[in-house]
């Protein structure tokens, strides 16, 4: 049934002339718009749908985690773009960045509309 899925997701945002500045020009991310639905392209054709939905709520959840090697040269650059990010636990350094705690470190931020993203530091 599934044998070759071409499954993708997607989410909402309240503005996506605000989204596409965002993830194209903050995060510097492949976007394309097709039918008033922007696709974010990441890692070999896979995409992930944006769509305007006006009465748009953000979900409380992480929506996208982005593995970065050197989570620390990450984090300041997407300050230095005007990125602030959000503070959930007490082992959060004055970046954001949360650090131990059996997991790897990550550090929480938000799109203009809301919705949580992070990046998370993987050691290949």
């Amino acid at each position: 049934m599934f044998d070759e899925p071409k499954a993708f997701s997607g989410f909402s945002v309240d503005d996506l002339d605000k989204a596409r500045d965002f993830y194209s020009g903050v995060l510097g991310l492949d976007i394309t718009e097709e039918n008033g639905v922007l696709k974010l392209h990441i890692a070999e054709n896979h995409e992930i749908i944006i769509d305007l939905k006006p009465d748009h709520v953000p979900s409380p959840t992480t929506i996208l985690n982005f593995p970065v090697e050197n989570i620390d040269a990450v984090v300041e650059e997407l300050w230095g773009r005007g990125v602030q990010f959000d503070f959930y636990y007490d082992n959060q350094d004055e970046k954001g960045i949360s650090r131990g705690d059996g997991g790897p470190d990550v550090a929480w931020f938000r799109d203009p509309a809301g919705n949580i993203l992070s990046v998370i530091e993987v050691k290949n």
